[in-house]
């Protein structure tokens, strides 16, 4: 009988323990390995780039190592579905672009998550102000007088994009929408033979971040008009911004945000966006994201969160005002 009583004993100790342990090996001792960042596009993209800036920062400030996993396809979807359908442990993070968590779900039919829902923000890594280019050669040196062009134009003018429903497509049919005017979307295979069409002449406009035209622009080969960002680049000092210019509506970029699965826990989640911040707080990653056309952001989830929100509305209208039909 007494053994039977220290076995019962024993037994409610452990199982009034068992929670509290749970919860210090979800957050306390947290990370126990690795963590993995998914990134849902082939290796090289901006993402990595500007994320590896930052790794060595966050490692020493958090005491973990952090790996990136490229896992590309259908827009980015499968690397994010991937995230979302991970255990809430801390250990596995999306490294997404600005469509993974705002345009995708109006774009892409049968998308079997939202990532409004089943993802938990961290926090916005970097943003890469779109720029307003056209050919040397167009008679337009600023976006009232490109806005008038357009609207005399015959035929349309055209603009070009790395494919339908890209961040360029849609910052360019924005701009589109906020002139008034009448104007051909021209998609390519991508950014390079993008940039190629508007030299060669087949497109008049292409609207992207710009380190997708750096080259061309200090070539003279191409002019840039407008910085449709909060403000001027430094690699831009004498490009004034959309707001500037009077459409302050125009307002896009490609921006990437870490994100969680949902459930994973929020003392976490602050403690990545700290020391996310705290990197991007330091001189030689900005001096480099400024080089690269970033603007690194580091925001609380709290207004990643927001952000999102309010990006994924606002697209969602222009991308019914175009008419696009989710694929």
């Amino acid at each position: 009988m007494h053994l039977n009583r220290i076995h019962a004993l024993a037994l409610s100790i452990t199982a009034a323990l068992l929670p509290a342990a749970s919860h210090a090996q979800d957050t306390g001792a947290w990370p126990n390995r690795a963590i993995r960042v998914v990134v849902p596009y082939a290796p090289g993209n901006t993402g990595d780039i500007t994320f590896r800036q930052i790794q060595p920062l966050i490692e020493s400030r958090l005491g973990a190592r952090f790996l990136i996993d490229n896992k590309s396809g259908a827009s980015g979807n499968i690397g994010t579905e991937e995230v979302v359908r991970a255990r809430p442990d801390g250990h596995t993070l999306l490294l997404g672009a600005t469509n993974n968590f705002v345009t995708n779900q109006h774009l892409i039919r049968g998308m079997r998550f939202d990532p409004l829902s089943d993802l938990m923000p961290i926090t916005m890594v970097s943003n890469a102000p779109s720029v307003v280019v056209v050919a040397e050669s167009l008679a337009a040196n600023d976006l009232r007088s490109l806005s008038a062009l357009a609207a005399k134009a015959t035929p349309p003018l055209a603009f070009g994009s790395p494919g339908i429903g890209t961040p360029p497509h849609l910052a360019a049919e924005l701009f589109r929408q906020l002139a008034g005017v009448d104007m051909v979307h021209v998609p390519y295979k991508g950014s390079p033979p993008a940039v190629q069409g508007l030299i060669n002449g087949e497109t008049q406009l292409y609207v992207t971040a710009f380190s997708s035209v750096t080259a061309m622009v200090k070539a003279g080969r191409l002019k840039a008009l407008a910085v449709a960002g909060e403000s001027r680049l430094a690699a831009l000092p004498d490009v004034a911004t959309s707001a500037e210019q009077g459409m302050p509506a125009l307002r896009t970029g490609n921006w990437w945000g870490l994100s969680a699965p949902q459930g994973t826990d929020a003392g976490l989640i602050r403690r990545i966006a700290d020391a996310v911040k705290e990197a991007l707080a330091d001189s030689t990653v900005r001096t480099r994201y400024q080089e690269l056309g970033l603007t690194a952001i580091g925001n609380t989830p709290a207004e990643f969160a927001e952000q999102m929100q309010r990006e994924a509305a606002s697209w969602k209208q222009v991308i019914e005002r175009a008419g696009l039909q989710p694929n």
